[in-house]
Order: C-alpha cells, then structure tokens, then sequence
C-alpha cells in the first residue's frame, strides 16, 4: 500500500506521546507499506530529525515554515489577529500553502493509495478536492481540550477568549472530519464521542500501545520513598494546568502528613511560571527536556497525572505501568484507557481524594508495589506497541473498500 502521510513536525526527538505513537506505528507500517512522509518544519529539529526519518519513512518531504515564538511580541499580536478568524489559532498558526500545493501533487491515485492526516491541525491544508482515500488520524478530540481549558480557567478575559477558541475548534473540527472517508480515533471513547457529536459515519478506533521492551523495570534503581514524578511536554497547556494545580491544591496538603515528600517534573520547555514555581519551592525539582526518562520514573515512588483537561488518551500512564510503579490520575488523565480502578490504577479527581491517594500509597509501600505489579501485567499483556500495527493495517485497508 502507498500511504501520503501529513504531519506538522518530524518524529526526532521522541519527546511527547504524539510523536512517539506516530513513530511506532509507522515503523511498523514501513515494513510492508511504502510511506512517504510530508511535514511542515520551522528548522528547530535539526539534521538529526531528517536523518532519523528513514526509521520509519521511504520518503521525506519537508517543506519549510516559521510560526511566532511562543509569548513573544508578534505571538501576542497574532493571538489578537486570531479573534477576527473563524478558524481557531491552534489550527491557523500552521496554514501553509506550499504544503497545500504540494499535497495536490502527491495526492494523486497514480501516486498514493491513501492520505493520513496525523492529527487535526495538518487538515486545514487539505485541497479542496481529493482524488484519493483519506483517513484522519484524531489523537484527540480537539474541540474537548478546548471545552476543558474554558471550564477550568478562572480569569475573566481568559475565560472569554478560550470560549471563543472551542467553539471555533468545535465547527472546524467538525466541518473537517466530515470531509475525511475515515476517521481513526485512539480510543473506544472518543470514537464513540465523535460519532456522537458530528454524526460521523466511519469511525475505528486504534488502541494506545506502550514499547514494553523500552519501558521495562531494572530493579537496580533506588527508589526514593518520598519522590513522586510526573512526565510529559510542559510547552502543552493541559500540562502546566496539572503540575500548578497539584503544587498549589494538592502538594500541601500531602506534606502536612508526609513533609519530607518531593515532586519532580520530568519534560520538555517547562514555562517560566513553572521555574518560578520550583525555584520558590525545594521540594520541586523541574529537569526540562532529558535524553531518557526512565531513570526518574523508576527512582520515583509514585507516578502521579492530575490532568484536568485534555483529550485522547495519555500514553505516560502505560510508560509508567509498564515499569511496575503505581499510578495516581483523575479521570481525566486516564479516561480511554481500560483500567481496573480497584487493582491497576487509583484515581482521585478533587485535590483532597488526589492527596489522600497519594498518602495512602506513600504510607503502604507493599500496596503500591502491587498495584504496580497488576498494571506492569496489564499492559505487557495487551498493550505492547507491536499489537497495534494490524489493527492500523486493517483501518487503512477498509478506508479503501479492500478489507473484505
């Protein structure tokens, strides 16, 4: 099978769960499909990134692009502009009609059996009309997210603006996957969510998967007693939500029991709110972006997700799992993914049930070691990376009518 595949970044580094799922899929699709993989890129990736793309691509076309720096003068101005567009500034930021163009040349049935759009934002540089099968990959329900930064923000302004951005997220998501011949999701839920709410009429599902072989405990790691350890992209708003709101909700009232109790936040582009927050605190460490986070997830006694946005499903949970340690997470953090709240993962949604969890594991050490150990058998069970490829296949081979 020829596959166009669109992305707005290349894969190298590995440093967020977006990227890491797109790598473990195509890698595994190389094997037996010819990929030609399109991106836009604003040159921060490196030689490196390009280099590395012949992992899980035949072809690699990259077209170049700039977008403003985040918080910078021109990224303000720009979030301004966007109040007069209909389309939400997540999305517009990555317009580009050289890719456009460039689509409308490679997108043609003598060319390519199938275009994937990986996540939503590539979308808004589809052609009008396209003669070959389409499928869009939705790591997320977009307009959700959105839903959840308005629900949880507090500040009037700031308020107003994110209800603006969701609803203008809602229709575009919305008018585009109506586009699409297919749309694939990364969970039963959301899949059935975007049936539900844009009355979609092909929808599958592929499950979120872990690479079992990497993830894997050492046992040769001390464990700090006292160290919890979150991981993930700390540039994504759902992110720096969570860590400020567990600092400031959920952190204190843990060490009015257990003091000597320590945060540690492992992931790329922490803001300067968040330095701030640890620079003003001891017992909060922020590394920024590190080659391998596997030592601070085994070194750490507890893995903790206190999202309360965000959508699709959190591949970090399945990382942590699979080394064994025990998992704290709201429902958010861990919705679609199909655990056992009772034995594989503890889940607390207000700041007093997440801090009551968080002791009660601190406090009974044998007690988080066997919730660790029936998520470490969960997910090397059903979970490992290398079971999703056929399910991959199979989405693409009925988006063509082939699947028989």
């Amino acid at each position: 099978m020829r596959i166009l595949w669109l992305k707005t970044e290349l894969l190298h580094p590995l440093d967020k769960g977006g990227k890491i799922r797109t790598y473990q899929m195509l890698k595994e699709l190389k094997k037996e499909h010819e990929i030609t993989y399109l991106t836009i890129e604003d040159g921060s990736a490196g030689d490196d990134a390009r280099e590395r793309a012949a992992e899980y691509c035949q072809s690699l076309i990259v077209l170049p692009f700039s977008q403003k720096k985040k918080f910078s003068a021109g990224f303000y101005v720009e979030l301004g502009a966007n109040l007069f567009s209909s389309l939400p500034y997540a999305i517009k930021k990555y317009r580009s009609v050289a890719m456009t163009r460039e689509i409308e040349k490679q997108a043609r049935p003598e060319q390519q059996d199938i275009v994937i759009c990986d996540f939503l934002a590539p979308a808004v540089n589809m052609p009008v009309r396209m003669d070959c099968t389409t499928l869009l990959f939705e790591h997320n329900v977009e307009a959700t997210i959105w839903q959840r930064h308005f629900q949880v923000q507090s500040n009037p302004l700031k308020k107003a603006y994110l209800w603006h951005q969701w609803r203008k997220m809602r229709a575009f998501e919305e008018a585009t996957c109506r586009r699409f011949d297919s749309i694939a999701a990364v969970s039963v839920e959301d899949g059935a969510q975007l049936l539900h709410d844009y009355g979609l009429a092909k929808v599958f599902d592929v499950p979120t998967g872990v690479d079992t072989e990497f993830f894997t405990s050492t046992d040769r790691g001390r464990v700090n007693p006292h160290n919890l350890v979150f991981t993930g992209s700390m540039d994504w708003l759902p992110n720096q939500d969570a860590i400020h709101f567990f600092a400031e909700k959920i952190l204190p009232l843990i060490q009015n029991v257990i003091p000597e109790v320590t945060l540690t936040v492992v992931g790329r582009n922490p803001s300067a709110n968040l330095l701030k927050l640890a620079e003003s605190s001891p017992s909060i460490t922020v590394t920024g972006r590190v080659a391998d986070v596997r030592p601070y997830i085994e070194s750490a006694a507890i893995y903790i997700v206190p999202l309360r946005m965000g959508g699709g499903t959190r591949l970090k949970i399945y990382e942590a799992m699979a080394m064994g340690k025990a998992v704290v997470s709201t429902t958010i953090g861990a919705e679609g993914l199909p655990l056992d709240p009772e034995s594989e993962v503890a889940l607390a949604d207000t700041a007093t049930d997440f801090a009551s969890a968080v002791v009660r594991l601190l406090q009974n050490p044998e007690g988080a070691r066997w919730l660790g150990a029936n998520a470490a058998a969960k997910v090397r069970s059903q979970f490992c990376f290398f079971n999703e490829d056929p399910a991959t296949t199979e989405i693409c081979e009925d988006a063509l009518g082939t699947n028989q």
